[in-house]
């Protein structure tokens, strides 16, 4: 178990350096001149080469990287170009907001679609999955910020329940922001569900064909018990690697629909700075979308060891 979780971390780990490497020289070959981008065109060549030697840009990039990624290990991301804010403060109060949008879609997608994808696969062939299976296709053929647009038209025009945009800025309260969470997690839910119904149908019809099903049947077992004490436990394990991606897909996700509702998470923040060139906020917000990546992924591996007792007695029985 422990060579299992050291294996792991040291993916992780080395995930994370390319991730940072790649990060880093995808930003750097932005077009255009980030000095002149800030100064304006009229900006006279002494300023901007001024400004480029201040920001470090004359320097090579091999050490604007290691500088760069020494800081971001303690959390110094460096200063914003445009309102001239230690990164690290500007993007944790963008990056609560969406935190609170990332988790009322968790809770939503993840239930709903398990419970969902679990009568769809006991229903098989039956008018429960048709319906379900149905549902989900079209889940998974139309894009979030359509979905967001339809919410919008139902549930904030014709029926004005909820609000269309939010007008509050990233300082917001939670008291301020809960009203309009709602329709984007929805959103995103809708997306995220119909993966994750996909894999559990798939998976709670492949493990109650086994022998094992068949033989907790004939003991007597009640259905209910079949299904949460023997199937669920290993229709969930290739389930868990689809949650996580589609968790850490709500990084890239959730800038589509904050930009539909005007929400003031990190992905309009990110919008905004590739707009504005602030290369230093990109940065920092491209290896968070790593590191909850990646963070996702050891997750599922450890939600697998956990429910999979081979894969925590595999190195003993070699």
């Amino acid at each position: 178990m422990l060579s299992f979780l050291a294996r792991r971390i040291a993916a992780a780990l080395g995930t994370l350096f390319l991730s940072s490497v790649l990060v880093f020289l995808a930003v750097q070959a932005l077009p255009g001149d980030v000095a002149t981008q800030v100064l304006g065109k009229d900006a006279t060549p002494d300023a901007v080469a001024a400004l480029r030697g201040q920001l470090g840009l004359d320097r090579p990039a091999w050490e604007r990287y290691a500088d760069w990624i020494a800081g971001a290990t303690h959390g110094d991301f460096g200063t914003s170009l445009v309102s001239s804010r230690p990164v690290g403060g500007e993007v944790s109060s963008y990056l609560g907001n969406s935190a609170l949008i990332a988790l009322v879609t968790v809770l939503f997608a993840v239930t709903g679609s398990i419970i969902l994808g679990i009568l769809a696969g006991l229903y098989r062939d039956r008018w429960p999955d048709h319906v379900i299976s149905t549902a989900a296709l079209v889940g998974m053929s139309v894009p979030e910020f359509v979905v967001a647009t339809v919410l919008v038209l139902c549930f904030s025009v014709a029926l004005p329940w909820f609000p269309a945009v939010v007008l509050y800025g990233p300082d917001a309260t939670v008291g301020q922001l809960l009203p309009a969470v709602w329709l984007p997690a929805l959103a995103l839910a809708v997306v995220m569900a119909a993966y994750i119904v996909r894999m559990t149908r798939t998976s709670v019809i492949d493990v109650m064909a086994g022998e094992f099903v068949t033989t907790a049947r004939l003991k007597g077992l009640s259905t209910w018990r079949v299904v949460t004490r023997h199937a669920l436990p290993s229709a969930l394990l290739p389930t868990l690697h689809v949650i996580a991606l589609n968790v850490a897909w709500l990084a890239g996700g959730v800038a589509v629909v904050e930009n539909v509702f005007n929400y003031p998470g990190i992905g309009k923040l990110m919008l905004s700075s590739v707009q504005n060139r602030d290369l230093p906020v990109i940065q920092a917000i491209a290896l968070i979308s790593a590191v909850v990546y990646v963070v996702c992924n050891l997750a599922a591996d450890l939600g697998a060891m956990a429910l999979n007792p081979r894969l925590r007695t595999r190195g003993r029985t070699r």
